[in-house]
Order: C-alpha cells, then structure tokens, then sequence
C-alpha cells in the first residue's frame, strides 16, 4: 500500500515535468475551463518538481509573469518577493538583501551573501542590476541559506535565472519598443532544429535610452541606457542516455549610466568659538569640524555642500603661488588659488533626478558566460550531472565625485616668474586662468572624478550524481570547484591633485620644474609621477591621483550530498551535508597619492611613500578556511493540497582582507589602529512552513516563519580611504505570506507580505565616523595632519590649551595636527614637529593619542546592541491584480501591481542621518494578444506616480568631508510595445 502510494506521487511528479518539458507555455497556463492557479516547476532542489512539493520558501517566475509585472530585470525582483530589498552600491556592485541579509562589505575581498546563479551554476561577478532578462524560461529566488546544493555565497539566498534551451520544433519571435526618453528597444528569438537530435537557438536584445537625470550645469540628459545581449545555444540529445547543451551570453554596456546618485551634504559650519576662544581663521574654524553633519538626508540643509577649507589638497594649494608680478613699481605673488572654498555657494536642487556637473558619467560593462551541461543516464535511476562554466566581466565606470559645481578657482599665471625667476609656462601654469589636468582636462574649475573599473574570471566545475528511483530513498551527491581571480580599482582624480604634483612637489626647491618621466618605478626620490595617459587608457602608474589596487585570488572546492527518504507516503526528512573549503589570497597594494616625494613643505624627511613612481606590491595574505554546513527538513504531506516542513539550516560565507592604507612613514605620521582581516558570516536558520491549495485549486496561499541566528555579519564603511570591513553578531525574525486567488478563469489576484525584525547581538560596537565624540563633551573632533585621511578625537582641554597660548598662533594649526598622531611626533616618539617646534614643551602638557584616547584616538564607540540591521525594513508588500476581457478573437489583459517597503536604516548606527523612509511603487499594464499568442501589443507605465525616494545611501571618507551619496528609483517610464511569434 505505502510503496503503490509513493510511486503514485512520483508518477504524478513525473507527469508534471514531462509536460513542462515538453510545453513549458502550457504549464503555465490553467484551462480556459476551469479557475485554477498555475502551477511553475522549479529546479530549487537541482531537481524538477511543482514548485508546491519543495519545502523552501521558493518563489518562481515565468516568462509571462515577469513581462506582465514589468520585471525586467534583476533589480526589481524585489516588487515581488517578501522581505527582499535591493539596491546598487557606491562602486560597481549591488546588495540584493533576503531577510535583511546581503552584501553590505564592499572590499574587492568580499563575497555577495545572496548567490546569483545562470542556469544553475553560480556567478561571482555578474550584471545582475543591469542586464534586462533575455528569453527567459523562469527565474526562481529562494530564500534562506542554501549552502548544500548551492555552496558558499549562499548564506542569504540564491537568485537563479533559467534561460530557455533549445528544442526540437521551430519557432522565431519579434518584438519592437518605444517609449517615453527616446525609448528604442528590440528582441528577438529563433529555435531551429537541424537535425533529429540536434537544435540551435540564438536570442538577442537591445535597449537604447535617453537619460533619467538632467545635468543643469551642461544642460545634458545623463544617466541614460544603451545596452544589449545575445546568447546563443545548442543542444544535442542522441539517445535516451545522453543529452548536452552548450550556452554562450554576451553582455555590452556603453553609455552614460550614472553609478550613484545625488552627493548630499549638511554643512559643518565649523567651531566659530571654544573656550572662550573666538575662532577668526578658517582654516582653524574648519580644523575643528568635519565638512558635513548628520542629519536626516531628507532635510533641506542636507542639500548643501562641504567648506573646501577642510579638504587638504585646497589648504596645499591655497599656500601656493603661480610666481610673482610687479604692480605698481612693486613685486607681489599672485595665488593659485582665487578661493580656499569652492563650494561656499552651492545649493543643490531637490529634485533627485537633477544634477550639476560639469563632468557627464561614462559606464562600460561586458560580461560573457560559456557554459556546458552534460547529462548520463547511467542506469534508469542513476543520471550523471556535469556543468561547465568559464565567465569573464569587465567593468569601468567613471563620474563627478562631487555632483555639484565648484566656483571658478584659477587665478591667470600669465606672466609670471617664480622665485628664480624662470617663467610659469606650460603644464606648471593655469593660462588664462585655466589649468590643464592630464586626465580631466582644461577647466578653471575645480574637477573631482572619480573611477571604478574591474576585471574578474572565473572558472566553475561541479559534478553531481542523482537518483530517481520509485522507492523510499533518493539522494544527490556532488562536488565542485571554483577558481575566480579578480582585479579591481578605485580612482579619485582632482586637477588639484595634479598641479600639486606637478608643480609643487616637481618644482618647488630645485630651480627648474623636475621631467617627470624620469621618475622611476621603485625608486625613492624627490619626485612624484604625473601620469599623463587619459581616462580612457589610463596607465595607471602616477602618484597625482588616488588609487585603490585590489587583487584577490579566490579557489574553493566543497562535496556535498543530499538524501531524500520517505518514512511513509506523507512524511518525508531531507539531510543535506557539505563541507566546503576556501583559500583567498589577497595581494596588497597601498596606495600612493602625492607619495614619493619631500613633505608639503619642502622642509625635513618623505613623511610618506618610498617609491616615485607605480604602485608597489606589499606581501600576499592568504586566508583558508574550512566549513561544514548543511540542512535537515521534515515534510509531511497529507494531502495533494497541503503540505508543512519544518527546517534546519547552516550556511557559511568567507572572510577576507581589508585593503591596506596609505604608504606613508609610519614612524613620522601616526595610524590609528584597524584590523588587517575580517572574518568569515556563519549563520543558523530555522524555518517553518505551509503550502496550500485550497477551494478545488482557485487559491494558493503559503506562509513562513524564520529565525536566523547570525555570527560575523559583515558590514563595511569607509576608514582611511579603505573600505574597513566589521563583522557584528545579529539575529532576523519575521513572516512571509504568499498568496495567489483566481476566482475565475478571466481574474487574479496576486499578494504577497513580509514582516521582518532583525537585531545586532547585545555587547557589539563600532565607531560611528559621523560622530566619533558619542555626545562627550569633553572630546572634540579634529581633523588631522594633511596626509592622514581620518578624523580624530582630542580631549577638549588641550584643544582649549592650544586656541588659548598667547604667541602660538603661528603653530596653531600643526598643534592641532599633532593630538591626532599626524606629522607631530608624540608621545612616546621624539615630541615636536620634523624638531622644529616642541609643542608640548610649549602647551604644557604631554599627550599620545594611541595610548590616551580611546581607540588610539579614532573615538568613542557606539552600541549597536539591539539595532537593527541596514536595508531591512519591518514591512515589504506587494498586490497585484489582473483581468482578461475576450473581445472577438482577441484577449485584452489589464494588470495593476503595488508595492510598498517601511522605513529601514542604510547604516548599522540607526541615526536619524541612517534613516531611510518608507516609499511605494505602482505599476500598470494593458496587454492585447489575439487567441493563438502568435501577435501582441502593450502598452505599460512603470513608477505610476514618478516617485523618486531614496532607497539606499553611501557615506564617504572623513577627507572627502563625509559626504554621502544616496541611490533613487527609475523615473516615470512609459512604453509600448509590438510581438510576433513564428
């Protein structure tokens, strides 16, 4: 009896999969007869079911879902799943967060916490947030640690796109688009069977898009699309034994994409008075401040911008001077610089989808994927699973770092003679008051861009032996093995980098401005390089610019095993084992901006750099690791109609190394202490659920409960121009309902909701860089010596001690300097500046930051016990409801789609600057098909109500002035559309 019922289950199963395979448009569509809820197949268990017999909280969507939703693309997967947010990152990634986990470390070491597979096979580096889907089959997303079958970045979750293959009949199709920003879009599908056994399929897809932003300052339509895909594909099926597909996407990107947004500021005004001392120089009002203040993103005043009295490179230059004139039978310098503060005038726009910048983006991004699956029936209930994959991504993207326009800032060097009296000319000198930056170009402005670029491969083979056998017991074994290597770097350009380098450091001391070209790679000197390759073939190799140099070697191999045993025709318990392990290697590059060369003064030893030229490699670091995870479930099933699991799960993501700092001299300017390495995320997930048909079919309704325990959570934020990543213990809670009712054939209704509460583990901590005093008030900010990029805190008495010394004021500025460890040595090190000036012997008093301020002077920390976690809201909903009138031979569908997200936190300190609002999202379609699906016309709104919120935020360094730049939706999109199928 128990064995006729378990082989009726899996004949039905069968049933199901056979005719998917066979027609898989019909599998998800129900009889015009009957209202009953499509059902999808899904691959979830690396297997073919009903997506109702698998115990994961799994949803999955069709071709024809996604188009009448408008999901076109895997940033907006989000509109309906429970729980899930997504949004892009400050660089070239993205966070698509499940359950409040996702990929919050930004460092080139760090892995996505939600694995982004391609037909089963993971991919590292991908063009998630980009690319538009492509004749797809269905995508499915489950949640919850999935480290069994799908490895070591799934601690979150899998998102997994399934593309449609090759099959044995004929058919094309046709589609054309136009819409609103000079929309032109395009795809087109073709399956020819060349043999018996053997098919081909060949897809493409073009977008062409004006741009979303307006840049007021160059009057140009920015942040627009031109894009496009193909993928070609052949499958070769010889005999009932053997099958293989060979699958080949390409992916291009060129245009003016924009990698953030808006650049908001909430300007520091600067300390105009401390202790009794009233403050009249700039420079020292602005020494004690941070350039922008925490404060909600959706206040007005946080639409301003930083005071350049703070930004290092502007004090430097300020100090400058083209050379000398005589005026008036007198000889007198003449500035670099007309103005220390560029920005004292802006005041930025509200609306998010404008912008002012004289430097329009560039995006460029390339992706392709070869992929090879083999299948061997090795026996009527052993199949032999091969998959093959080879990617390569290449990523460049460049734009303004600041998104606002300074003031005109070049005084003319014409005529001019420095100190030896040789002429300003040529590259040393701002013509007409206009200087000429090897990489941004000629601008009397000042210019700040910044560029990420990457290059990765990556190599994946797994294995994997299945059973389908009638009795109690099936199983799947496998193994696989990854090898990715990747290559990524962060550029910040500013033309005053360069005239500093060219003309301060190159020039200054030696009579006669210093060939450049002759600085030479590993060789220390009185030189800095100023590479003059553009920003389309940059070199790479100068010192007149920030950069990040990144390159990590990842290899990882893990065996895993899954069994399935029916205790009895209702009950089934699942055990899945695997143990993976990881070796990173992280390659160290510091980072030399103005390095190499005599200090800013001209006086005394290289406060940084050893090199004059190119980037020098410091040891590898390699990490390893070993992790065993796996899940447990128990299903039971009563009936057709219902099913409970209760599950177990264990998942695991690697650590990594934080990318290292600056090269400058440690014994002269003072670090403040931060790890080498961050650990690895392990996280415990217990889940209970319930899938149910009810009302002969017409509704389908799922619930969830989960309780994840997580160890190491790690979060980044930017920490001496690095990103310094942190790991926090942390738990998430929460429900998630599905629903699905058709009342009749003609009528849907679509909702889904997730309630969600995560919290940091009581006892975790982390600095806070928009407030380092935590409301001490007998702590200051200060900002630190020039080559240091991160702020400090000073005990509010010696600041005092310092602003109040009669016959100081000359000093002011380099005391201040030294309480944050900077050029002053200190403390335990020989006092006084280069020797120069014994401030302590002066102030009376002895002071060492690394041993007399909390955490070596970098601030107080702050209790996150009990916060909760970044980009996961409490709420998540979404409705949907669609209606088919039958007009002749034509069917007219209209679809109406909301969604709603609470408010959340896009940093894990849960300030009102941290807050994010609640926003809403609607969606409409009006979709005309005729009865045999071969013609169809649609016309769609996407963002109904052209709402702008802002869905994420990033916070820059202390030495960019800790502005911070925030991310918003697509605009309003409208379009219409044309299909033919063949």
């Amino acid at each position: 009896m128990a064995t006729s019922v378990v082989r009726a289950r899996l004949a039905a199963t069968a049933s199901i999969m056979a005719m998917c395979a066979a027609a898989p448009a019909l599998a998800q569509t129900a009889p015009d007869s009957t209202a009953t809820v499509d059902d999808i197949i899904v691959t979830a268990q690396k297997r073919e079911q009903a997506i109702q017999d698998v115990p994961i909280a799994v949803s999955a969507f069709s071709a024809e879902t996604l188009d009448a939703m408008k999901i076109e693309g895997g940033s907006e997967l989000m509109r309906a799943i429970p729980n899930v947010s997504f949004s892009k990152n400050n660089f070239s990634m993205y966070n698509f967060a499940i359950r409040g986990i996702g990929t919050k470390a930004i460092s080139a070491a760090s892995d996505p916490a939600v694995a982004v597979s391609f037909n089963n096979s993971p991919l590292i580096r991908n063009r998630l947030f980009e690319q538009e889907y492509l004749d797809v089959n269905r995508v499915e997303v489950l949640r919850g640690p999935q480290g069994t079958l799908y490895g070591r970045n799934a601690t979150a979750g899998v998102v997994n796109m399934i593309p449609n293959l090759p099959g044995p009949d004929f058919e094309a199709m046709l589609k054309a688009e136009t819409g609103n920003y000079g929309s032109m879009r395009g795809q087109m599908m073709v399956n020819i069977p060349l043999t018996d056994t053997f098919w081909v399929r060949g897809a493409a897809s073009m977008t062409k898009r004006d741009g979303f932003d307006h840049n007021t300052f160059n009057n140009t339509d920015v942040n627009g699309r031109d894009l496009y895909s193909t993928r070609l594909s052949a499958a070769w099926e010889p005999s009932d034994r053997f099958s293989a597909n060979l699958i080949w996407e390409h992916f291009g990107e060129d245009d003016n994409r924009s990698r953030t947004g808006k650049q908001l500021c909430a300007r520091d005004p600067g300390t105009q008075e401390l202790g009794g001392v009233t403050i009249t120089d700039p420079f020292i009002q602005f020494k004690l401040g941070q350039g922008c203040v925490a404060k909600s993103l959706y206040d007005g005043a946080s639409y301003a911008a930083p005071s350049g009295y703070g930004l290092a490179q502007l004090y430097v230059a300020g100090s400058m001077a083209w050379g000398y004139r005589e005026v008036a039978g007198e000889v007198a310098p003449v500035r670099v610089l007309k103005n220390i503060d560029p920005y004292g005038s802006v005041s930025q726009s509200r609306n998010l989808h404008e912008v002012s910048t004289s430097y329009d983006p560039k995006y460029y991004a390339k992706n392709d994927v070869d992929q090879l699956n083999l299948k061997f029936n090795l026996t009527d209930t052993l199949t032999l699973f091969s998959q093959s994959v080879y990617s390569e991504d290449n990523f460049k993207s460049s734009q303004d770092y600041a998104r606002y326009v300074s003031d005109e800032m070049f005084n003319s060097s014409d005529g001019m003679l420095d100190v030896f009296g040789i002429p300003v000319v040529g590259s040393i000198g701002a013509p007409g008051g206009v200087y000429n930056d090897p990489q941004l170009g000629s601008s009397n402005r000042i210019l700040s861009v910044d560029l990420s670029r990457s290059k990765n491969r990556q190599w994946y083979q797994e294995l994997r032996l299945q059973s389908s056998s009638s009795g109690p017991f099936n199983f799947s074994l496998g193994a696989n093995y990854l090898d990715f290597k990747s290559k990524d770097d962060y550029f910040v350009f500013n033309n005053t980098f360069s005239l500093i380098a060219e003309y301060f450091y190159n020039r200054l001391g030696t009579g006669y401005p210093v060939d450049t070209n002759n600085c030479q790679s590993g060789v220390t000197g009185e030189c800095v390089y100023v590479d003059r390759s553009s920003l389309d073939a940059l070199v790479g190799d100068g010192h007149n610019y920030f950069r990040s140099k990144n390159e990590i070697h990842t290899k990882s191999w893990g065996v895993f095993g899954e069994g399935y045993l029916d205790i009895t025709p209702q009950l089934r318990l699942t055990i899945g084992l695997r143990y993976t392990d990881d070796t990173k290697v992280s390659t160290p590059y510091p980072s030399q901006l103005l390095l190499g060369a005599i200090d800013a003064f001209g006086i005394g030893p290289n406060t940084g750099g050893s090199i004059s030229r190119g980037f020098r490699a410091l040891p590898d670091i390699e990490q390893s690791w070993g992790a065993g995870t796996g899940r447990a479930v128990l299903d039971w099933k009563p009936s057709e109609d219902l099913m409970l699991y209760a599950s177990y799960s264990r998942g695991y993501k690697g650590g990594g190394a934080n990318p290292p700092r600056a090269d400058i001299n440690t014994a002269i300017v003072q670090y403040q202490p931060l790890e080498e390495v961050f650990d690895p995320e392990y996280v415990n997930a217990f889940e209970l659920g319930a899938k149910t048909n009810l009302f002969d079919g017409m509704v389908r309704f799922n619930a969830t409960a989960f309780y994840y325990d997580y160890k190491d959570y790690q979060v980044s934020q930017i920490v001496d121009r690095i990103s310094l990543n942190e790991n926090f213990d942390a738990t998430s809670m929460g429900l998630e309902f599905e629903a699905v009712f058709r009342p009749t054939p003609d009528f849907r209704i679509d909702a889904n909701l997730g309630l969600m509460k995560t919290k940091i583990g009581s006892g975790e901590s982390s600095i806070d860089v928009m407030n380092r005093t935590q409301g001490n008030d007998d702590w200051v900010v200060v900002r630190p010596w020039l080559q240091v990029p991160s702020n400090c805190i000073a005990p509010r008495g010696h600041v005092e001690t310092i602003l109040s010394t009669p016959g100081a004021e000359d000093i002011t500025f380099l005391a201040l300097s030294a309480l944050c460890g900077g050029s002053a040595r200190i403390g335990s090190f020989t006092p006084g500046f280069y020797g120069l000036y014994p401030f302590w012997n002066i102030f009376g008093f002895s002071y060492n930051p690394l041993t007399d301020a909390p955490n070596g002077g970098r601030g107080f920390e702050a209790d996150l016990g009990g916060n909760e976690l970044p980009n996961a809201p409490r709420v998540t909903a979404n409705i949907g409801a669609q209606y088919t009138f039958h007009v002749s031979d034509w069917d007219l569908t209209v679809r109406g789609d909301y969604y709603r997200q609470s408010s959340s936190y896009f940093r894990v300190y849960n300030t009102e600057y941290d807050r994010l609002k609640g926003w809403d999202n609607a969606n409409v379609t009006v979709t005309l098909e005729n009865l045999g699906g071969q013609f169809s016309a649609q016309f769609y709104v996407k963002n109904v109500f052209d709402k702008a919120p802002i869905v994420d935020a990033f916070t820059n360094s202390d030495d960019s002035m800790l502005t911070t730049n925030i991310f918003t939706l697509d605009p309003r999109i409208i379009g219409f559309n044309i299909s033919k199928r063949f």
